[in-house]
């Protein structure tokens, strides 16, 4: 017996497959049996959506402002295509409680502007064809979807009523939507005959019945033409008449009470046209903390034709900041759900639609920082993260330095030189470029930090020590680093890389003892590390008795950082000093990580 899986609502086109369709073990020859199975038979079905009156008001106002009904959310009916337009009507019968007399569909239609209304009536001839060539005749898209509203007239007690009869061209269909300022309300309230010839003025008082509002009361109408790609809404003529004013069966009318005697102060959008240009441009965002980028802390409602500053100042107000500049934004990466490498300058963006785009891909997150100083400001200042490793104890504090772009790396270090506290008055400074646990550069003092990328590169600031600085010419200064192999003997770099001087006729059992001094390993820990001089990752193990300097005569090997004295040994010493030290101390991290900001 096959394992099957069942799903609710699985379907090609407009057929349903049959539950057994997700199945763990079916062979391919048999799901694809059934897949040729179900399409056989849904060519033989097409899905009719029939909206009505009940669908609008449920719609219009609450899921959409625009247009008269989303026709996703409407009734469907899966129907045979050779069964007769007549037969369908008894299936809506029982579907709605609709007898069969009382109810008259219309065909929609895609207008040119992209709007989608009601065009016309069924004919009598049209409702003894089958449903399939019925589908044929009104769908141009070729989609096996049916779309249809349902006219149903109601008497004073909600019984359905006959359709008035259309028998000329002359009456146009209209549907009527009310607009509330002071609420910032729309919603569906009916549909009207009216005749071309009519004018607005004729129908004044039955919209306000419709309305609820008293039968003089002044009111102003408002024809809504389209949506996209921006809105078009305008004033009616009331005294003109429908077919001058290029109204037509399917358009939609807008009306609210008139402000012109009770004044606008209070209302945000008095009239309809400025209501739907803000529903339309309407951007609800969620912002997310640049240090939080997975979580959503809070959403905004913003427009998206909102400048730069009017983002930044509605935020500012969210977060309660005296100063808007001080705000800084980073745009969302639709592609790695991540916020972009870099933020968005100071009015480096037009509109909030630009804020939220990658590409083609709209996204509705952004994410923001509160700073510490204007952005404008900071922008002229380039900001680097350094880590300053101190001479005499096992502690490194981080420092932000933020300086005028056009400065130096020696403007950096003497910058920090007056935070830190140094082992002796006179100590120089240097910085290392580090990556994977390898010093890659010693950064020359006039270089500009401009040109300095401490995203990549791990910028270690450090002492010169005191031996370094009288270099005799027979002496070098060299790479040292931690590697250990794997099972497979591959090396793998590990710790933190140093500079070590040494000297011409030194032998390995010399600057041994040097190494073993500086970095304080116990000795019979460090009577198991092995030495190798390492160039472009192929070691050459040394003997105690072996001069070290012998082995790094050139000066000119390309990636000369890949040329380096090699400490191998595991890594497992360190980590159980490091555990035994948490477990007394209780405290994350050997090293003391302090974290503070320099402005120069």
């Amino acid at each position: 017996m096959h394992n099957v899986m069942v799903h609710p609502r699985l379907s090609i086109g407009n057929a349903v497959l049959p539950n057994v369709a997700i199945m763990s073990d079916l062979r391919p020859s048999e799901i694809q049996y059934i897949l040729v199975r179900v399409k056989k038979q849904a060519c033989l079905y097409t899905i009719i959506k029939v909206a009505r009156d009940e669908d609008l008001g449920e719609q219009i106002g609450k899921e959409i402002y625009f247009d008269l009904v989303d026709h996703d959310k409407v009734r469907s009916f899966r129907i045979q295509k050779q069964m007769s337009f007549t037969q369908f009507k008894e299936e809506v019968a029982k579907a709605f409680g609709i007898p069969v007399q009382f109810q008259r569909y219309w065909l929609w239609a895609k207008r040119q502007n992209h709007t989608y209304r009601p065009n016309r009536a069924l004919t009598a001839l049209e409702e003894i064809q089958p449903v399939g060539e019925l589908r044929e005749v009104s769908n141009k898209l070729n989609n096996d979807e049916l779309k249809l509203f349902l006219e149903v007239e109601l008497c004073l007690d909600l019984r359905p009523l006959y359709p008035p009869g259309k028998t000329t061209r002359e009456e146009i269909l209209l549907f009527l939507k009310l607009y509330d300022p002071l609420k910032e309300r729309i919603r569906y309230v009916g549909r009207l005959f009216v005749k071309g010839s009519g004018k607005p003025l004729e129908i004044l008082a039955k919209l306000n019945e419709l309305a609820g509002f008293s039968s003089d009361e002044e009111i102003e109408l408002f024809e809504e033409i389209k949506f996209e790609p921006n809105v078009m809404c305008e004033h009616i003529d009331k005294n003109l008449s429908f077919r001058r004013s290029q109204l037509e069966d399917g358009d939609i009318i807008c009306f609210q009470k008139s402000l012109r005697k009770q004044g606008n102060e209070q209302c945000r959008f008095p009239e309809v046209p400025s209501f739907l240009e803000y529903v339309h441009n309407r951007q609800v965002v969620r912002f997310r903390s640049l240090e939080k980028p997975k979580e959503d802390e809070f959403t905004l409602e913003l427009s998206k034709l909102n400048n730069y500053d009017e983002v930044v100042e509605c935020l500012a107000r969210h977060l309660r900041l005296d100063d808007p500049s001080k705000v800084r934004l980073t745009s969302h990466n639709c592609y790695s759900q991540q916020p972009k490498p870099q933020p968005i300058r100071y009015r480096g963006v037009d509109r909030l639609t630009e804020m939220l785009s990658h590409y083609n891909q709209r996204s509705d997150i952004l994410y923001y920082e509160v700073l510490d100083i204007p952005l404008l400001e900071l922008q002229d200042l380039k900001t680097l993260q350094v880590n300053f490793n101190h001479a005499d104890k096992d502690e490194v504090t981080i420092y932000t330095v933020r300086s005028p772009k056009q400065s130096t790396l020696g403007d950096v270090l003497n910058a920090v030189k007056t935070e830190v506290e140094l082992s002796r008055p006179d100590a120089e400074l240097r910085l290392l470029e580090i990556f994977y646990h390898k010093i890659y550069k010693i950064c020359p003092l006039d270089e500009k930090i401009e040109n300095i990328n401490d995203k990549y590169w791990t910028l270690r600031v450090e002492e010169i020590p005191e031996e370094e600085e009288n270099l005799d010419p027979h002496s070098r200064l060299i790479n040292v680093y931690h590697f250990m192999k794997d099972t497979t003997q591959n090396q793998a770099n590990f710790g933190e890389p140093f500079l070590l001087v040494i000297h011409e006729h030194e032998t390995l059992t010399e600057v041994k003892a040097r190494i073993q001094k500086k970095l304080l390993v116990p000795h019979e820990k460090f009577s198991e590390w092995k030495f190798a001089f390492v160039s472009l990752g192929r070691p050459h193990y040394l003997q105690d008795t072996d001069i070290v300097a012998s082995c790094f005569q050139r000066n000119d090997v390309y990636g000369a950082w890949e040329q380096y004295l090699g400490l191998e040994h595991t890594d497992n010493a360190a980590n159980q000093v490091i555990d035994s030290y948490r477990e007394q101390n209780g405290v994350a991290d050997l090293l003391e990580k302090e974290q503070l900001e320099i402005t120069f």
